[in-house]
């Protein structure tokens, strides 16, 4: 195994190759994730005081396989479409109140989560590595629920944040990183590619 695919100056695996690519291929590798989150979020299952959605599956998913860079920058282009008014935040939803309601943490951590998730992917925690990509996604759904549950406890206190913010969704967050590790393996793009000479 060879230790470059580790180094953190020079990776050898940039998932897709995005960033090599022209500022028109970017720009619709953007507006492809936003749309691929929008559609993550219409899969819900309500809940109080935060639904489940299909989002961190999707935010880990994108930050996987465009890059830490990319990644973070098109969840955050996503955003911003909910915050002016695009249904497309969970069921739908849009506007500002959802960015300092109860959702308000999840929304914030999410381009973290992707940046995370990118740049462990770039160092070879990808789909040539079922195992360190499942860790990958893991760890990116265990800080969007720290992060969210954080940002919970200040509105209703410590307990109820980690009884209904963070317990229901240990169970979906295994599962979702789970099928984002199958999912990276199985496509083209998310599995390493030799290092340039």
């Amino acid at each position: 195994m060879s230790d470059v695919a580790f180094s953190s100056h020079n990776p050898s695996f940039s998932p897709l190759r995005l960033q090599g690519r022209s500022l028109g291929w970017q720009v619709g590798a953007v507006v492809l994730g936003t749309l691929f989150l929008a559609l993550s979020s219409y899969i819900e299952v309500p809940m109080v005081p935060v639904p489940v959605t299909m989002q961190t599956f999707a935010v880990t998913l994108i930050g996987a396989l465009y890059g830490w860079r990319l990644g973070a920058i098109t969840i955050a282009a996503w955003l911003v479409e909910g915050a002016v008014g695009f249904p497309v935040l969970a069921g739908g939803a849009a506007g500002l109140s959802h960015f300092v309601g109860p959702t308000g943490g999840y929304l914030f951590a999410f381009p973290l989560v992707g940046a995370l998730v990118g740049w462990l992917a770039e160092r070879g925690w990808n789909g040539n590595r079922v195992m360190l990509a499942f860790a990958a996604m893991l760890l990116g759904n265990l800080a969007c629920l720290v992060l969210g549950t954080a940002w919970l406890a200040v509105m209703i206190g410590v307990e109820k944040a980690i009884t209904f913010g963070f317990m229901p969704f240990l169970l979906g967050g295994l599962l979702k990183s789970a099928l984002g590790a199958a999912t990276l393996m199985a496509l083209p793009g998310g599995k390493a590619k030799p290092a340039n000479p």
